[in-house]
Order: structure tokens, then sequence, then C-alpha cells
């Protein structure tokens, strides 16, 4: 199933944007890890966060999903030690937030002083495809796929 609708309503139409990215390939679980960090947060302070993210420098801490997961050096970021540097995801969320920029700046809204008001990312359309290693055939897997929806208002 196609994603048609968004999760959350607006208060206000006109001072508001939206983008979404469906069936992208990246982790369920690290987007919406991702999602509840950055929400209430500026997006020109978010896009400089997930650079970070994806070159390695921070991390994104895991609270939920953190099972088998190492602590990181350094301090805690949100209360919390352990994280992963999703990269695809980075590339996918700062995508994403270009789009909500063009979108508010088509708007008229001003691009710089924008922020998340929603987040949010549910499972996708699963493919199926097969893992090339097996003994005579390989075995059936489902490759998955996360949506995920940026809602920006304008501060005030």
């Amino acid at each position: 199933m196609v994603k048609k609708n968004y999760q959350a309503k607006t208060r206000d139409e006109k001072k508001a944007a939206k983008a979404i990215a469906k069936n992208q390939p990246v982790s369920t679980k690290y987007a919406t890890e991702l999602c509840r960090e950055i929400k209430g947060k500026k997006v020109s302070k978010v896009e400089k966060r997930l650079e970070r993210i994806r070159d390695g420098k921070e991390f994104l801490p895991l609270r939920t999903y953190n099972r088998k997961v190492a602590h990181r050096k350094g301090d805690s970021v949100s209360g919390v030690k352990s994280g992963r540097f999703p990269k695809i995801l980075c590339e996918t969320a700062i995508n994403v937030l270009g789009s909500v920029k063009a979108n508010a700046d088509f708007k008229g809204l001003d691009s710089e002083n924008l922020i998340i008001t929603h987040c949010f990312a549910s499972s996708g359309f699963a493919r199926k495809g097969m893992q090339p290693n097996g003994h005579i055939s390989g075995k059936r897997r489902k490759k998955k796929s996360t949506h995920i929806e940026i809602i920006v208002e304008e501060a005030k």
C-alpha cells in the first residue's frame, strides 16, 4: 500500500509546510528514533546535526531500540550513551528537510525560522527478493522500507 495521507493535522495550513518520503530503504527503528530526536527543533540545527551523524562525528541516540548496541565515548546525548551512525537514514532525512524548506519557500514562509512540529516514521512496502547465498538456491527475503513525514511551522 502506498501512503497517501499525513498522520497529523496542522492548525493553520497557511503557516505550515509538509513533506513525505515514501518507501525509502531505511530502518524503521532508526527512523523512529530520529523522529523522536528532531521533533520540536529548528530545521537549520537539525540539518547540521544530521550531517555530523552522517560523517560519524556524532551518534544518533537509541533509547528504545538499543539491544546489543555499544556505548559511545564522550558525553551522553539526550540522556543516552548508546547509539549508531545510520548514514542512509541521514541522507534521506536531509532530502526530506530540503523538500520541506522548498515547500515553505513556495508558501512564502521564512525558511530560517522553521520548527519541526510533527515527525513520524512508519513501515512501508516490503519488496520480496532472493538472498544470493545458499546451498542450491537462495532464501526468500523481504527488503523493508519506511515512510518518513515531516511537518514544519513558522516560529513566532
